[in-house]
């Protein structure tokens, strides 16, 4: 029997580099450079984030911009290195890594002066106009919060200790 594959539309795959091109000038110019303006032109209007964590944004690129600012906030030396990106059709998936001093609140964690080091997966999905329609944000929470002295519950409690504290 024959492997199905998913079909990949001739935009898609003409535009691969393109879009590869473009996540990684998004990374640079928001992340790295806090321009977050910069997501209109990279995110549809029609954009949806898919995270399992809070806050819930707005879709559009008015959501990715808010959640980028929230956290340059909190982390405004904040560094971006993209370790790699892969990409074919209309799908881009980029690694990176990215390190900051938290010198404001992020989320219920107050400034702790801590620098932190932290990576993530992100997988863009492209439309039809060459933006940004889906992304599915993976990011090393856990990592992140230990670094940052937060309190943390991963499943397991030491010996002796109540799962509520």
């Amino acid at each position: 029997m024959a492997e199905r594959t998913r079909p990949v539309s001739t935009i898609a795959r003409v535009g691969a580099a393109e879009n590869k091109a473009l996540v990684v000038r998004f990374y640079e110019e928001v992340w790295n450079r806090g321009n977050v303006s910069f997501a209109h032109e990279v995110f549809a209007d029609e954009y949806v984030r898919h995270d399992l964590r809070p806050p819930d944004p707005p879709p559009g690129p008015d959501g990715q911009a808010m959640i980028a600012e929230q956290f340059r906030l909190a982390f405004p030396d904040l560094e971006w290195n993209v370790d790699l990106v892969l990409g074919e059709g209309d799908l881009v998936a980029a690694r990176w890594t990215a390190a900051g001093t938290q010198s404001g609140a992020w989320g219920d964690v107050e400034a702790t002066g801590k620098r932190v080091r932290f990576s993530g997966v992100n997988i863009f999905r492209f439309g039809g106009g060459g933006k940004v329609i889906e992304i599915w944000n993976h990011r090393d929470d856990l990592g992140l919060m230990e670094q940052l002295g937060a309190s943390v519950f991963a499943g397991a409690t030491p010996s002796g200790a109540s799962a509520n504290t």
